[in-house]
């Protein structure tokens, strides 16, 4: 043990593993446990005990290898209470050599059981979007309103969505094992969706921060190793692509203060060209393979803004006509949001403003549609400017975004 800190310290540690590393630490806990819910269960324990322990005792050399050791024999009590008590002994045998092999050890290739677990979680018995939120809330450690967010749901719904898909597992005894590579197919496009949601999340995070790099990295770094793992699968490439080529434009998003900075304020001269030209080498790889897909779409969009020498010089023609193919192949309203925005700088606002109107309806509680609609209200003059923007500082989660948005409305001429 080291030396003991303030209980205050020791609560604000306890609530940085929560946020960090509670998806990390439950992948190792469902691997070893092959219970999803005792899993969550036993590490919601183990950090109640270590916020009584750890103020008493002070900090351990290893407080993930500490929570780790304590769920498992938090999860070895609960069996041994269970009514069905003689038929749990080879499971309890089991935990109790595995706790004992792993008290006060550091946990080992956390990363690699991640990815693992992502895959376990994308289990095809479950419904596709529910599995990729159980897995974004349980595995990758998002809260449920940012999993909400990435599916433009509300978090009531997304909750009781989570409850139920939980309340199914127990229920249809769904294995938690580790799927063959046959099997790896039938999961991929979940496993996508996991990977690329959390890349968003970390792009756009919620709170007080602007950008989640360790979110972004975790994210591009198990897409690299999905690309090992699957290899020659161009959706895999174009998605590795599609958000190297965002991340090299992370040190340029946001102003000395803190302010969001915009892709026409943003100094190119800070994008990391390194990742860009490793971005678009791995799209054009993908490209050739003939099998076009959404990753690999959204990449060609951002190897357009990465590679233009100016905001004034970027192909706003070709990117628009690349959304119009991703609107036209799904269901997703945000698609062509964004080529609408793309079309507002080639005709102008006005029209712009026309289009909006066959989106509104599906995105109602979505705020990047209405930071755009005030933007485009606010280039024309229209006094009702303000009330969008209002509207979208009431749905950003994100405090720079609201400072960025307060000060659009606050720039408004008075009226």
């Amino acid at each position: 043990m080291t030396e003991k800190a303030p209980p205050d310290d020791i609560a604000a540690v306890i609530a940085r593993l929560v946020r960090a590393e509670r998806g990390r630490l439950l992948s190792v806990l469902i691997g070893a446990l092959k219970d999803f819910q005792l899993a969550e269960d036993c590490l919601q324990d183990a950090f109640e005990a270590a916020l009584v322990h750890w103020r008493r005792s002070g900090l351990p050399h290893s407080p993930e290898g500490w929570l780790v050791a304590v769920a498992r024999r938090k999860a070895i009590d609960r069996l041994r209470r269970a009514a069905n008590f003689a038929g749990k002994s080879d499971e309890i045998a089991f935990l109790l050599e595995n706790a004992m092999a792993g008290e006060g050890e550091e946990i080992g290739a956390i990363a690699d059981e991640r990815l693992k677990l992502v895959f376990i979680c994308c289990h095809p018995a479950l419904e596709r979007k529910t599995a990729v939120a159980l897995t974004l809330r349980s595995v990758l450690g998002l809260s449920t309103e940012d999993v909400a967010a990435a599916f433009l749901d509300m978090p009531s719904a997304m909750a009781q969505r989570l409850v139920r898909a939980r309340h199914k597992i127990a229920r249809a005894g769904i294995a938690f094992a580790e799927p063959e590579p046959e099997d790896f197919a039938d999961r991929l496009s979940g496993v996508l969706a996991v990977i690329y949601l959390a890349f968003n999340e970390g792009y756009a995070a919620s709170g007080a921060e602007r950008l989640r790099v360790d979110l972004c990295e975790e994210a591009i770094r198990l897409a690299r190793l999905l690309a090992e793992l699957v290899p020659g699968e161009a959706e895999i490439e174009g998605l590795v692509s599609l958000m190297l080529l965002h991340h090299a434009r992370s040190d340029a998003r946001t102003a000395e203060d803190g302010m969001p900075l915009t892709l026409e304020e943003q100094d190119r001269r800070r994008w990391r060209a390194h990742e860009i030209a490793e971005g678009t080498a791995i799209l054009h790889r993908a490209l050739r393979r003939g099998r076009p897909g959404h990753y690999q779409l959204q990449a060609a969009i951002a190897a357009l803004h990465a590679e233009a020498p100016s905001f004034a010089e970027t192909d706003w023609r070709q990117i628009e006509l690349l959304y119009r193919v991703l609107a036209e192949g799904s269901d997703n309203p945000v698609h062509e949001l964004n080529r609408i925005a793309a079309l507002s700088h080639l005709e102008g606002a006005g029209p712009a403003l026309l289009r909006l109107k066959a989106v509104a309806p599906a995105l109602t509680g979505y705020q990047p549609f209405h930071a755009l609609h005030a933007d485009l209200l606010a280039k024309i003059g229209a006094p009702e400017a303000a009330d969008a923007y209002r509207r979208a500082i009431a749905l950003s989660s994100s405090e720079p975004e609201r400072r960025f948005l307060q000060a659009r409305l606050e720039a408004l001429p008075k009226r």
